[in-house]
């Protein structure tokens, strides 16, 4: 299975004064953390979903997948700011220590927030639901781990929550 290594999340949230809904993970996984972004594994359909609800065009670069998300209003972090994992496991992290959320929560006019998927969710239920007293939205996850849920039910799902929002 591995072994536990202690990881250290090695990149800034995407946000702006304009963003509205913001987007949590869990923690990067190993594709990630080598690319130094967020859903970096080529399988992860996180940008195909947020393409196919904007209605741009499909972002390759770390720049181009920052436009995309400050244009259309949609901030991207992680729950977990450090903690040992055994490779991209979310099911085995221990000793998280949480992002700081309020950080970012005091610098825009977050409207919702939502989880990509349940790890995120459940970590966000027990590291930052007390600091914020803000409720979270839990959507299926992108990442490749999930084949239960193809492309097109992901981008129906998210986009039922998503969509009322960036119309916004």
């Amino acid at each position: 299975m591995g072994e536990y290594r202690h990881i250290v999340h090695s990149f800034e949230p995407v946000f702006d004064g304009d963003s509205r809904l913001l987007i949590l993970g869990s923690l990067p996984s190993v594709k990630s953390r080598e690319q130094g972004f967020y859903y970096g594994h080529p399988r992860n359909r996180f940008w195909k979903v947020i393409a196919a609800l904007t209605g741009d065009p499909l972002p390759e670069t770390i720049g181009e997948k920052k436009q995309i998300l400050l244009k259309n209003g949609i901030a991207v972090w992680d729950v977990i700011a450090e903690c040992d994992i055994i490779g991209s496991s979310d099911v085995s992290i221990k000793n998280a220590v949480p992002a700081d959320i309020m950080r970012l929560l005091n610098a825009c006019d977050i409207a919702a927030i939502y989880a990509n998927g349940s790890a995120a969710a459940r970590l966000y239920q027990k590291h930052m639901l007390p600091l914020t007293g803000r409720e979270i939205v839990t959507l299926p996850s992108t990442s490749p781990a999930n084949a239960a849920w193809s492309l097109g039910r992901l981008t129906e799902r998210w986009g039922g929550e998503l969509l009322p929002m960036l119309k916004e």
